[in-house]
């Protein structure tokens, strides 16, 4: 592994500690550069996002290979480490470590959803197979790669009491050799903060209507992230720049659009 991916390993990890990482997802090169001349200190892909981009679905519709290519893509249009949302491993786990590190990101999300034979969430035992099997690939590589380990207990509406459900699986996860928790669906600052107090720093996914991300970092947050909603909003203002332009001829919302000479010299390095 090249000694700048091994540097970015290093120093994604220590962006865990002191405040809270904000992490604005991007879902090609020129959001990711664009989020990083925002001033974000590291860059995480959405799966939904890079999966529409390239004309396919979410849930692993886009497939692995196409999946490194845009992470490869984003790694060389930025300077600061780039995480990967690896969706649930591409049924590779180890395999698509090992390609997502090629490409030189430093850190991946892998979501213990959906189950087997139809079960919405897999068990804990078996996703910490699936976490063992990710920090095996890079340990063995010589990469400290950060492993967040995404629960959908919430995501999922899973019956029962569903912040003991996410502690136990915190617990295992950690077990396995997760370096991080990540729990889409939950905003209730109570339950965040007894979650924040367990074995791995936690990342929240908030967006319209969460908490601010000064109250997410008092109640002990580690790390902000908004999934696709930076993809989704970009697709609405596309979806109604075309209904304006084709409905009544006019241009009004392309009016706050980014300077051309500007965007173009982002992606010139």
């Amino acid at each position: 592994m090249t000694p700048t991916t091994v540097a970015q390993a290093a120093r994604f990890r220590d962006l865990h500690e002191g405040t809270v990482l904000v992490l604005p997802n991007a879902w090609d090169a020129a959001s990711a550069a664009l989020i990083e001349a925002a001033g974000a200190r590291a860059i995480a892909t959405t799966s939904a996002g890079v999966s529409w981009a390239n004309g396919a679905p979410d849930a692993e519709g886009l497939g692995r290979q196409r999946m490194v290519a845009a992470v490869s893509a984003i790694v060389a249009a930025v300077t600061v480490p780039v995480t990967a949302d690896i969706e649930g491993g591409y049924g590779d786990v180890a395999g698509t470590v090992r390609a997502v590190l090629e490409a030189g990101a430093v850190g991946v999300n892998l979501e213990d959803s959906p189950g087997l034979d139809g079960a919405p969430l897999l068990s804990p035992a078996d996703q910490a197979r699936r976490i063992a099997a990710a920090r095996a690939a890079a340990d063995a590589a010589g990469v400290e790669l950060f492993v967040n380990a995404r629960t959908d207990v919430y995501l999922a509406g899973a019956p029962g009491d569903r912040l003991a459900e996410v502690e136990e699986r915190a617990r295992v996860y950690a077990e396995a050799g997760a370096d991080g928790l990540f729990v889409p669906g939950l905003l209730d600052l109570e339950a965040i903060a007894r979650l924040a107090a367990g074995p791995l720093p936690l990342n929240v996914m908030a967006g319209p209507g969460a908490p601010p991300v000064e109250r997410l970092g008092v109640a002990g947050v580690a790390r902000v992230s908004v999934g696709s909603a930076i993809a989704q909003a970009a697709y609405a203002c596309a979806a109604r720049a075309a209904a304006e332009l084709l409905g009544g001829g006019t241009y009004a919302t392309l009016a706050d659009g980014l300077d051309y000479g500007g965007l173009n010299a982002l992606l010139r390095r």
